[in-house]
C-alpha cells in the first residue's frame, strides 16, 4: 500500500512566506487631521468666558440700577 496523496501533503503544510507582507501597513497614505495646540483651546475658551462674564455683569448691573431706581420712585 502505498500513498499518493503524502507528497501533497507535505506541500500544503509548509507555511506561506508572508513575513515581508506582513511588515508592512494596510493603509499607506492615513489622513489624520492635524493635532490641535491646547493652548489655543484654552484661549478660545478663555475669551467665550469673558464675553459671558460681561454679558452677565451688564445684566446684573442693570438690575440693581433698575431696582435702585424703583426703590427711589417708591419711597418719594
Amino acid at each position: 500500500m502505498e500513498n499518493k496523496g503524502f507528497e501533497a501533503d507535505q506541500a500544503v503544510l509548509e507555511t506561506p512566506d508572508t513575513l515581508i507582507v506582513s511588515e508592512k501597513p494596510l493603509k499607506t497614505n492615513e489622513s489624520r487631521p492635524p493635532r490641535v495646540d491646547i493652548n489655543v483651546l484654552k484661549s478660545k475658551l478663555q475669551q467665550n468666558e469673558e464675553k459671558q462674564f460681561k454679558k452677565n455683569l451688564a445684566v446684573f448691573v442693570s438690575f440693581v440700577a433698575g431696582l435702585g431706581a424703583l426703590g427711589i420712585y417708591l419711597s418719594t
